[in-house]
């Protein structure tokens, strides 16, 4: 599922052109510009230009300590690899009800759901989050502190003591879970997540199912430079070859340690065991598949590159590396830890893939009467209509053209949210035929009717780089006439 800056600046957009909910009551009011309006605008300047940037959502804007960054923005990162698809199937029930769960914050409790957190806020598109800072809580981008006092009192240990987030490709061959290896099983992981770790209530059976189903089925990133057996392919240079053989070479002081003692080749490069490597206690040997992308390193995030943790190994172990020994370790370290990205473009087409297999959830859950699957996937399908109809900008942005292509598409988008919410109420009613008569009207609009509305806007459409940029412009030269307006 998508989280980007587009939901907020499609709010600011709409605030400046015409002022919307509190801030147009007071307006009018006051005649002028609100003091939250002006702050707004102040945002959306440090926001701007907007192309490379993360959108950070600073303690400011939420319940969270100010200069919290979450930095959710799904699509700079590779996606998630499925399991089920690469086999050439699909994505079961229970797998798209995990994926809307994962990113839904109404399975968390307390500050995490006031701030609309979610899984998906930690382990961006099923990896991690080497961005996420929340300060009381991370020692440094991309750790947490599971026992902290933002996030459940009960759990509170008087310590600042975070731990890097870790990446979830390929978890099924990863047990036992947690750093320090403690928990054996991935359900019992993430029933401890939501109500330990983030002060959730208890998830159902159902919905815990789900969570786990879609977590095993998010596969490693395949990496075409390891052959079968975890050796390097023909195509490996010179200096990983050298750094392979290091690897696999008696440690000098401990003829019975090695690198690949730990870091199995014929497995996922990890044993499942934990291991004193002078960090701190026993921690749990980390896969070295998809590496690459699940810095920083060590269970509490300590170390950025393969260099540091390389030189550490070499300090505790007394390896005698030499300069060199240590460029090929790394060398190689960077073969096995890479992986082919999987970037999709960003636009219509891809939207609604992601509409259709959450929204299938609905099939099943609608005859069953299960009011909060129902209610889940609602919730979490309008959710990404809505934010699409945020890439589609407002017919009131004269700045661009499409009009009635634009018009037309927010507004079968509108239909969609509005079905899903009288679904929502049907079944909640007991009304099992009525909201299936709605979930068929549902299905036929997504199926046929809106791709081709959303395909004739998309030129239109925040999806195009030169719209995007237009429609950001006008915004900015917006802000200071509004701004000189509140003198």
């Amino acid at each position: 599922m998508h989280c980007d800056k587009g939901r907020f600046l499609a709010m600011a957009w709409d605030i400046l052109a015409s002022g919307s909910g509190k801030c147009r009551a007071a307006s009018a009011v006051r005649g002028g510009v609100t003091p939250a309006r002006t702050a707004l605008l102040a945002l959306v300047v440090a926001l701007l230009p907007l192309q490379a940037l993360a959108f950070p959502l600073g303690g400011d804007q939420t319940v969270l300590p100010a200069g919290t960054e979450l930095s959710e923005d799904a699509l700079a990162r590779p996606r998630e690899l499925f399991h089920s698809e690469a086999m050439g199937g699909r994505k079961s029930y229970l797998v798209n009800l995990g994926d809307l769960a994962f990113n839904s914050p109404s399975i968390l409790g307390g500050k995490a759901r006031q701030a609309e957190m979610s899984c998906g806020t930690c382990h961006v598109n099923g990896a991690s989050n080497p961005k996420l800072f929340v300060p009381g809580v991370s020692s440094r981008p991309g750790t947490f502190d599971t026992t902290s006092l933002v996030f459940n009192a009960k759990t509170f240990n008087s310590i600042l003591d975070p731990v890097r987030i870790p990446s979830l490709r390929g978890a099924r061959f990863l047990a036992p879970y947690g750093h320090d290896g403690r928990i054996t099983s991935l359900r019992e992981f993430v029933y401890n997540v939501i109500v330990n770790e983030f002060s959730g209530p208890r998830p159902s059976d159902e919905v815990l199912d789900g969570l786990v189903a879609y977590i095993n089925d998010i596969d490693f990133l395949p990496n075409p430079k390891i052959a079968p057996g975890g050796r390097l392919g023909a195509q490996a240079s010179v200096a990983e070859r050298r750094g392979e053989a290091l690897f696999f070479k008696p440690f000098p002081k401990q003829a019975e340690l090695s690198c690949a003692g730990c870091h199995l080749p014929a497995g996922t490069f990890n044993d499942q065991v934990r291991h004193d490597v002078g960090s701190g206690g026993l921690v749990k040997t980390p896969t070295l598949l998809n590496a690459n992308f699940n810095a920083p390193y060590f269970h509490d995030g300590r170390y950025d590159t393969y260099e540091q943790v390389v030189e550490h190994f070499d300090r505790v172990f007394d390896l005698e590396l030499s300069s060199q020994d240590v460029q090929d370790l790394v060398a190689y370290l960077n073969a096995v830890g890479d992986g082919e990205r999987p970037f999709d473009k960003d636009g219509v087409v891809l939207r609604m893939k992601e509409v259709l297999e959450l929204s299938s959830v609905l099939e099943t859950a609608i005859p069953a009467a299960d009011t909060a699957v129902v209610s889940l996937a609602v919730t979490g399908v309008g959710a990404e209509l809505r934010e699409l109809t945020e890439h589609i900008p407002d017919i009131r942005n004269t700045s661009i053209g499409g009009k009635d292509e634009r018009l037309a598409a927010r507004a079968i988008l509108k239909d969609l949210v509005l079905t899903l919410r009288r679904i929502d109420l049907e079944v909640a009613a007991g009304h099992i035929d009525e909201a299936m008569t709605e979930y068929r009207k549902f299905a036929q609009l997504v199926n046929f009717d809106v791709p081709v509305a959303l395909k004739k806007a998309e030129p239109w459409s925040l999806f195009n780089s030169n719209v995007h940029q237009a429609h950001y412009t006008a915004l900015g030269r917006m802000l200071p006439v509004t701004s000189g307006q509140s003198q």
